[in-house]
């Protein structure tokens, strides 16, 4: 019997400390129905939300590292439709996925794979393919972005930031972004297309929401994508979020009428005066929830597969 080694997590019982090792697998099984076997090319390694997998009742032993996979298609199961072997794909295991994403092999439902566009390398596709599909589900579907808008990213440099800058452009949107420190300001400027205005939050003389409703002309912008907000004042809030994030009033002040305000913050708060602002203005809030796609996994195998199929250009986008 062949063996590989995979690599895991285990977390200790005060669930402060978690420890990685390596384990041995036997060879994965005969490939059948709607399972792919994969030969796995390069694997991103993205944050662990231990406090996710809680909430999901998930919690293991062993959890498996590594879910954004780029490789080559070895087996198809006998109900595979959309690949052949020696394809390369990638996409993202699902959370209840029982391979790592840091192994020679993996085996996973087709639903979670796509094809990898040629100008891609492993890396790259690998690399952005969470990010990427964050980005769109903003954009697209929490936001409708559309010719002509004005959308506000907030952190532009970081790996969203920057995805969701290129897709807004492609779009033919006006964007504005927030850059955290002058490095990653002087990044963002030398972005082309050009970026409307580059706010740098780390300069306290600098205000958000004035200088949004400057460059749109005292309207507001049409579309906001935050990168966390401030819920309290000064004095309630932890130090963590005192640092450049903006509070929930500037976004608010600075959304223009009907606009789209889509927040990664997921435990925002809103005052019946915060509320009765955004009804006047006709404006909505959005949650963009880090694993959207693994709320069912269902509708994340026809989510995934049907959106990136369709995508693949805008794929190539991402990585350049």
């Amino acid at each position: 019997m062949v063996t590989m080694k995979g690599l895991y997590f285990q977390q200790s019982s005060t669930s402060e400390e978690i420890t990685f090792v390596f384990q041995e697998r036997e060879n994965l099984p005969v490939t059948k129905d709607n399972y792919v076997k994969l030969k796995v090319k390069a694997c991103a390694l993205s944050p662990i939300n231990t406090k996710l997998l809680a909430e999901m009742k998930m919690e293991k032993d062993f959890f498996p590292v590594g879910r954004e996979v780029a490789g080559i298609v070895l087996e198809v199961g006998s109900k595979v439709s959309f690949f052949q072997p020696d394809d390369e794909v990638v996409g993202i295991l699902p959370l209840d996925s029982e391979d790592p994403g840091l192994c020679e092999v993996v085996r996973v439902h087709e639903h979670y794979l796509v094809h990898k566009p040629e100008k891609v390398t492993w890396t790259e596709a690998a690399g952005t393919v969470r990010d990427g599909v964050r980005a769109y589900t903003a954009l697209h579907y929490l936001s409708h972005l559309s010719p002509g808008k004005s959308v506000l990213i907030m952190d532009g440099a970081s790996a969203l930031g920057t995805i969701a800058i290129q897709l807004a452009h492609h779009r033919g949107a006006k964007v504005i972004s927030t850059a955290c420190s002058l490095e990653d300001k002087q990044c963002l400027e030398r972005f082309r297309p050009s970026i409307a205005r580059v706010i740098d939050v780390s300069n306290v003389k600098t205000h958000v929401a004035e200088s949004c409703l400057e460059e749109t002309g005292g309207l507001g912008v049409d579309i906001v994508l935050d990168a966390g907000v401030r819920l309290y004042t000064k004095d309630d809030e932890p130090a963590e979020k005192l640092q450049l994030l903006p509070h929930k009033h500037d976004i608010i002040t600075l959304l223009g009428v009907g606009g789209h305000w889509v927040t990664t913050e997921e435990n925002l708060q809103l005052d019946p005066p915060d509320s009765h602002c955004l009804f006047l203005k006709g404006a909505t809030v959005a949650f963009l929830n880090d694993e959207v796609w693994n709320l069912s996994n269902v509708q994340q195998g026809k989510y995934l597969s049907t959106y990136l199929k369709r995508r693949d250009g805008e794929v190539i986008n991402w990585c350049f």
